[in-house]
């Protein structure tokens, strides 16, 4: 797996070392984007996501709406994709020594205006999450649908706005960019993650 993806890699180390993040289109492979879409829609279980910090985590839908459904190796297809993310934890270390000890992950759903307000993925005096990948499961995907990741800078510059175009795959440091998702106007699928150095 992680020798198949080895260019894909090197890419997303790449861009991390230049600028701190990494847009990648067509990032997987077809019937790989193909399983993972049709997951993520049938899955019925999907719950409301909170916001947390430290071990607190409380439901709040002024700062976010989605729902979401963790990630797990007993299920092929999320396997599929966890494996993948097991290669780019490998060369991330090797290749800049971040001392990554795991990854985790969850799709998200996103219905009919729904967003999740400017934040960091990384909370203050914990450090726990490293890097963020965000991957997208969306068929289609049009301007008026909205549903866009707005990347800032610490100036609170827009460095990017992205649609939630299928394939498309976005890593960055948690630390350094926050990032919201503005309301969506159709059903939104995509899968967030973490590298964190904590143990599990």
């Amino acid at each position: 797996m992680e020798t198949s993806y080895k260019h894909l890699y090197e890419t997303i180390t790449e861009s991390l070392v230049q600028k701190g993040y990494a847009v990648i289109e067509n990032a997987l492979s077809p019937s790989t984007i193909q399983r993972l879409a049709q997951h993520a829609t049938s899955l019925q279980n999907y719950k409301e996501a909170g916001i947390s910090a430290n071990t607190q985590l409380h439901i709040d839908k002024n700062r976010r709406r989605d729902k979401i459904h963790w990630l797990e190796d007993d299920n092929a297809v999320e396997k599929s994709f966890l494996e993948f993310a097991e290669g780019l934890r490998l060369y991330l270390n090797r290749s800049l020594f971040l001392g990554l000890h795991y990854y985790e992950a969850h799709f998200a759903k996103y219905e009919v205006g729904d967003f999740y307000e400017k934040h960091l993925d990384a909370f203050k005096n914990s450090k726990n999450r490293v890097v963020t990948t965000v991957y997208y499961l969306n068929d289609t995907w049009q301007q008026s649908d909205g549903g866009e990741l707005v990347i800032y800078d610490k100036n609170d510059t827009v460095l990017e706005k992205l649609l939630p175009t299928r394939n498309t795959l976005v890593v960055f440091l948690s630390e350094e960019f926050p990032h919201e998702v503005l309301p969506a106007n159709k059903t939104r699928h995509s899968i967030a993650g973490w590298f964190r150095i904590d143990k599990v």
